[in-house]
């Protein structure tokens, strides 16, 4: 998923004290292995609601669905250091917010006369190895770690630091802003806790408190699993809220094995799953012909909402009422502006910006057509920085 703009922002978040409650938590939850299945055999949306939790859900909901928000990014910085060369390291280029995030950052390279390249991990760990392996053997001026977690590249990410080469990392770690271990210049994300927090309170609110609720993740990445946990967490807060199933589906094994789950999930609970939460836009993809399949109609229930990413299908099948309903998007393209403007303080030695995108829920009634988040003012910002 650092202070900016704060005034600006007035982001949905949990409050602070459940949100640190809710990392606690996530910490001590167990670890899911691939491809497992953890809930209930049976279970029913809750009598009672939860007033409260409710009313303050619907009002945080109702401030991330704004639109036409001021930039409230970095306003100054180094100006722009000349020849440089970026490796992207993606995870895998199926996934639509690593995709989207590498476009942006070729977008904002041309902008300030940056080569890049970008090496696809084809979301294996020997295929994330190899890619990384061959990112250091090039020896370029920095190299992002697009979305899997650095531990899983130890080895190439010690030679990377041997060899001098600053290291950003999107989705690497949980937390944005720098890291020691694993050693990252800065990681760029949203918050976490904001973006679980948001998303399980769109169910809440949504729900009007009484929901039956499947959550999807990939146990296989820390900041996945983290998220989940938290949107987990999160629901628990509503006695009218109930957690029919945590799936744990990797993120590349989505296409193969969403469809049958999603056959088991209708059979195991017809009438009371009425809404879902996911890690990554990308399972209601491959959700949507099973659904259909089944007979289930594109406007719900369930009610599906991603909780990360924003991919530019999300939008369309939004927008079209096709099984999702929902998502808290990444601002895909900024972040890979913002990645190249830390690479640029890396490289005049300053500091890391701080910068935190706040957290923001798109649905068919506010996203007016579009098929991105893409906030307003920062290209504008970033090309005044760099002097370009």
């Amino acid at each position: 998923m650092t202070p900016a703009g704060a005034a600006r922002r007035r982001r949905a978040t949990v409050p602070r004290a459940v949100a640190l409650a809710l990392l606690a938590g996530a910490a001590a939850l167990t670890g899911c292995q691939r491809g497992s299945s953890d809930g209930p055999a049976v279970a029913s949306t809750g009598p009672g609601g939860c007033p409260v939790a409710q009313a303050s859900a619907e009002a945080a909901v109702a401030r991330a669905e704004r639109t036409g928000t001021a930039w409230d990014g970095p306003a100054t910085g180094p100006r722009a250091v000349a020849g440089r060369t970026v490796v992207f390291v993606a995870e895998t280029m199926t996934n639509p917010g690593v995709a989207g995030v590498a476009n942006g950052l070729r977008e904002a390279a041309r902008v300030i006369g940056w080569d890049v390249r970008v090496i696809d991990g084809a979301g294996s760990p020997a295929g994330i190895q190899a890619a990384m392996g061959e990112a250091v053997a090039l020896r370029p001026s920095g190299i992002v770690i697009g979305g899997f977690d650095p531990g899983s590249t130890a080895q190439q990410v010690a030679e990377a630091g041997a060899d001098g080469i600053p290291l950003v990392g999107w989705h690497a770690v949980v937390a944005p802003g720098p890291s020691r271990r694993p050693p990252l210049f800065t990681n760029v994300t949203t918050r976490v806790d904001d973006v679980a927090g948001i998303s399980a309170q769109w169910i809440i609110a949504h729900s009007g408190g009484r929901a039956g609720v499947v959550l999807f993740t990939d146990a296989s990445v820390p900041f996945a699993r983290t998220k989940s946990d938290l949107i987990r967490k999160a629901l628990a807060t509503c006695a009218g809220v109930r957690l029919l199933a945590y799936e744990n589906i990797p993120v590349p094994d989505a296409s193969t094995r969403i469809p049958r789950e999603i056959a088991s999930l209708l059979a195991r609970f017809p009438e009371t799953w009425t809404h879902s939460a996911a890690i990554n836009d990308l399972y209601f993809a491959d959700a949507a012909p099973a659904f259909r399949a089944a007979g289930r109609k594109g406007t719900g229930p369930p009610f599906n909402i991603g909780a990360g990413d924003g991919d530019p299908s999300a939008f369309q099948r939004i927008d079209g009422g096709q099984y999702q309903a929902a998502t808290v998007p990444e601002p895909l393209s900024q972040q890979g502006w913002q990645i190249v403007d830390e690479f640029n303080r890396a490289f005049a030695g300053r500091p890391a910006s701080g910068y935190v995108a706040p957290t923001h829920v798109s649905t068919a009634a506010n996203s007016a057509g579009a098929t991105a988040w893409d906030p307003p003012g920062y290209r504008e910002a970033y090309r005044r920085i760099w002097g370009r």
